[in-house]
């Protein structure tokens, strides 16, 4: 049940957030890592191992963002994660590789979710 919902929610994320980063737009000027981000975004998860691995390194939230008290005031650091220019296609990754331990390798993915 949980590989069916995730499925259906990387079809959905893919069809209404990741066709519109690769149409070329006039204001950006020329994507440079548009053949990385096309790599990336097409990489097939289809090895067990490999996507323990890639569970592993790719963090489920960004490690960088917190809440520092300092003197009696709180101060937030956002998540710096989001200027890497390869974070949605790195997300994305990282679900296709829980949705295939899920959904082909029947395997509990509960320990990789935040």
């Amino acid at each position: 049940m949980l590989g069916v919902m995730m499925a259906t929610l990387l079809h959905t994320h893919d069809i209404h957030s990741h066709n519109h980063q690769f149409v070329p737009q006039k204001n950006r000027g020329i994507d440079l890592l548009f053949p990385l981000r096309r790599w990336v975004d097409g990489l097939a998860v289809n090895n067990r191992q490999i996507a323990h691995w890639i569970c592993q390194v790719i963090p489920c939230c960004c490690p960088f963002e917190r809440d520092i008290n300092l003197f009696g005031n709180t101060y937030h650091i956002p998540p710096l994660c989001k200027l890497n220019p390869l974070y949605n296609e790195l997300v994305g990754l990282r679900f296709r590789a829980l949705s295939y331990l899920a959904d082909v390798c029947l395997e509990d993915i509960t320990p990789y979710i935040c």
